[in-house]
């Protein structure tokens, strides 16, 4: 993926992992576009940061997704980098009598499918441009889960999978496939108490990092991994995945 000149799509931009990555790329003279379902935080980011497009994006919605993809073709038809960032997440209690699966559910239609369908209204416009790209937003918890996010962590487990067979079905199509696996960093993404936990990441850093990654081209595997990542993502083959997997889920 190179630096600059790209037109990006960012789903799930409003947030998070996803905002923070617009605005980097934006900074660096990208045309950026950011879809999610919050209209108020669009024209937020819109108003602070100038030739910035917000568009409303609701991924349970095909209808939302076809509107965005039209407008997409219409207006920005040098689109060459899809951003797959939006997910959620929440805990789950299976052993308790009130589990349903509903969140379960929920989860599953926002990080996989959400991905799924994304990728699936943008790979035609993508195919036709030079230097394109999908990244989309796994988790370190696809290599380790926590078991108090059982459906988080599978879900993430799941785009880990996913992204290398598409990578592997695109090797021929000049569309590169990239996973971004963050580590635990300061967001929202489980509540407040996550974004001043200081056993996070600092947002800030973790962006910071990635972007130096991939101006480097530094991500074997098509996997862009901040050092904090790498703990969990080869603790099975470093004969660690046990012991890591019982720090990460005490009794």
């Amino acid at each position: 993926m190179k630096p600059t000149g790209n037109t990006i799509l960012v789903t799930g931009g409003t947030s998070g992992i996803g905002r923070a990555l617009a605005e980097a790329f934006h900074a660096r003279g990208n045309q950026v576009i950011v879809a999610g379902r919050r209209q108020a935080l669009l024209d937020e980011l819109a108003a602070q940061r100038p030739g910035l497009v917000g568009w409303p994006l609701d991924l349970d919605d095909p209808a939302s997704l076809r509107r965005l993809a039209d407008a997409v073709r219409e207006r920005f038809p040098a689109l060459n980098v899809l951003v797959a960032s939006a997910g959620i997440s929440r805990p789950e209690d299976m052993a308790g009598d009130c589990w349903d699966g509903f969140d379960a559910e929920a989860i599953v239609t926002t990080n996989v499918l959400g991905v799924l369908r994304a990728t699936a209204a943008f790979l035609p416009m993508l195919k036709r441009r030079p230097h394109a790209t999908i990244m989309a937003t796994s988790s370190s918890l696809a290599f380790v889960p926590r078991a108090d996010f059982p459906a988080y962590c599978a879900s993430k487990a799941f785009l880990h999978s996913w992204l290398q067979s598409l990578r592997h079905q695109l090797r021929k199509v000049p569309v590169e496939v990239l996973e971004l696996a963050p580590p635990y960093v300061r967001t929202e993404l489980t509540g407040r108490g996550q974004a001043g936990d200081p056993r996070a990441m600092p947002l800030d850093a973790h962006v910071a990092e990635v972007m130096a990654l991939l101006g480097r081209q530094d991500h074997p595997r098509g996997e862009v991994l901040v050092e904090r990542d790498h703990a969990r993502r080869w603790a099975e083959r470093a004969g660690r995945y046990d012991a890591t997997f019982v720090a990460m889920n005490p009794d």
